[in-house]
């Protein structure tokens, strides 16, 4: 491939960035933040050669209630009141807002954000060439109906609920994945989801719910994950004292774990020595369980309390989590349709009002409490918990609709969403798009066949897209949506490997063209999802004349589009 670091020149100088200047978009890190308050924390209570003092119990405050911004629900005035509340921010930090972004760049970002992939050259012509004034909210529509908005839901989820741990190895992910997609896809409320999930009691053939407990076989994964992901909260820290940081106490973490302590979660056998793990799930008993491996040595006993609120009144041989899950999803909680409103507005502006979006503490405050906890207070009542109302509302904003580039006055600004935050694409969003261009791969992105379903049993992951994301993570939970985490290896397996360098793939991308404009422009269409501009479009098309043969040169510039960092960035 002789002239492909050439190509790869002319498409940066054209106009695509290089991947290798792709650079993180938010400086400060979680890390970071978390050092602070606790050297402010040691630094306020550090008293040399005496013992700490007892801290006292403190009653949690409650916020007063917050009336519902918009009386009906009606995404356009949801949007509005959305404008509204950052325009307010911008004028207060006397930041103007940059414009308008195009309809390619809202396509592309549109649709990874809401399916997970980019759009297809067919569906990139057609949107740009339309003439409607409502095209972008049709756009919307179409994507909270592809079923790829589930699948990419149950992507985030999935990640965030079944940890990467060698005690998981043989439980089988897929059933639960499968659930979320499904779930997301019929747009289950999302109170009515984390009941079943929180209470799920079958089997995992009979309720793929029940693999949530088989992947966090203990009292104390329950709770955190409990608190962490529906309530924003990073409780594990007061699983051993009370929180350095907080007002939470130990007895608090065990009064919420207790809620668990009834579980039964069966153990995950291998499957070469005849475990069938489809058959294997979750019940709660009548009374509280002490199974070694389900309790740590460090467990309290106490009675179960919701956190920050009263202690139930419950039976011995009541069952506990049900109590838990009404408490959890009632809008009185003053945690749960606010941590979810955060995750959402993370999800598709990079960062939340609150960061890190699950420390949601007073000593880390939002950057728009009261718009945090307006759209909280609409989506708990006139919202009904209805995540592809939230998911519409926000994406018809002037703030979500504005371009990615700052302008002189507002580059700067990290907190007020003046201008779009670009994102990096997850592994999940990079395989699925390389698909989407080259249709090869697409396979591992179905439902794996016997061999890899054996192989998913035993912990190996199933199919070409697992193994990539797996690659792509290179051993993290999780990536960072707005730093460009990617290392030298995954670079060269971009540049290198077959879904990026196939004659097959080029074929389909260019098919019948005869003209070097209409090939580039369908590369263009298919991998960026835009028209290539003037000068880019000279530039590649002399390269074209030299090159040796149209096949060849069409591949260096489908493959230098495929390794810019315009292609693997979000804008």
């Amino acid at each position: 491939m002789p002239y492909r670091p050439l190509v790869l020149f002319l498409l940066t100088a054209a106009g695509a960035v290089a991947l290798g200047e792709a650079a993180p978009v938010e400086a400060q890190t979680a890390q970071e933040k978390k050092q602070k308050r606790l050297e402010k924390f040691l630094k306020k209570n550090a008293k040399p050669d005496e013992a700490p003092a007892k801290q006292p119990e403190v009653p949690i405050a409650r916020p007063a209630p917050v009336a519902d911004p918009v009386k009906a629900k009606d995404a356009a005035a949801l949007a509005r009141y959305i404008d509204a509340e950052i325009a307010r921010g911008l004028a207060e930090e006397k930041l103007s807002p940059s414009p308008r972004c195009s309809d390619d760049e809202f396509l592309r970002r549109a649709c990874l954000d809401i399916a997970g992939t980019i759009p297809t050259a067919d569906k990139a012509r057609a949107f740009l060439d339309a003439k409607d004034a409502d095209k972008r909210e049709k756009l919307l529509d179409e994507l909270l109906a592809d079923p790829r908005y589930g699948r990419h839901l149950a992507d985030a989820w999935t990640a965030k609920l079944f940890p990467a741990d060698s005690a998981n190895r043989f439980v089988l992910k897929e059933p639960l994945h499968k659930w979320f997609e499904a779930q997301f896809n019929t747009n289950v409320a999302w109170d009515k989801l984390v009941t079943a999930l929180v209470t799920a009691e079958g089997s995992v053939e009979s309720t793929p719910a029940a693999t949530y407990f088989l992947a966090n076989r203990s009292v104390d994964k329950l709770a955190d994950t409990t608190a962490q992901h529906f309530m924003g909260i990073q409780l594990q820290c007061a699983q051993c004292h009370n929180h350095p940081f907080t007002t939470w106490k130990q007895t608090e973490y065990w009064g919420m774990a207790a809620f668990y302590s009834k579980v039964v979660a069966d153990r995950p056998k291998n499957a070469n020595k005849g475990g069938d793990n489809t058959q294997i799930g979750v019940r709660e008993g009548p009374a509280v369980s002490r199974a070694k491996d389900f309790f740590p040595e460090s467990a309290k006993t106490v009675p179960p309390k919701f956190l920050g609120g009263p202690e139930p009144s419950l039976g011995t041989r009541d069952p506990y989590r049900p109590a838990l899950a009404k408490w959890l999803t009632s809008p009185d909680n003053p945690y749960f349709a606010k941590a979810i409103v955060n995750r959402t507005w993370a999800q598709l502006f990079g960062r939340g009002f609150v960061n890190p979006i699950d420390d949601m503490l007073d000593e880390n405050p939002a950057s728009h409490p009261d718009l945090l906890a307006g759209l909280a207070r609409h989506l708990s009542t006139t919202g009904e918990y209805d995540l592809k109302y939230l998911v519409k509302a926000v994406c018809l904003t002037d703030a979500y609709q504005r371009t990615s580039r700052p302008t002189a006055d507002n580059k700067d600004d990290k907190y007020k969403f003046s201008h779009m935050t670009m994102k990096a694409m997850s592994p999940e969003q990079l395989f699925d798009s390389l698909a989407e261009v080259t249709g090869l791969g697409k396979a591992g992105t179905g439902r794996p066949d016997k061999k890899q379903q054996a192989a998913a049993g035993k912990g190996a992951p199933a199919g070409a897209r697992a193994q990539f994301v797996n690659f792509f993570l290179a051993g993290a939970e999780s990536t960072s949506p707005v730093d460009y985490e990617a290392g030298i290896p995954q670079a060269l397996r971009l540049m290198n490997s077959n879904i990026a360098n196939n004659p097959a793939a080029v074929r389909g991308v260019v098919g019948s063209a005869t003209k070097p404009e209409d090939a580039i422009e369908r590369i263009y269409l298919a991998a960026l999802s835009r028209r290539p501009r003037a000068d880019e479009l000279k530039a590649l098309t002399e390269y074209v004349a030299k090159a040796g043969t149209p096949t060849t040169a069409y591949g260096d510039i489908l493959w230098a589009a495929l390794n810019s960092s315009e292609f693997t960035l979000v804008r």
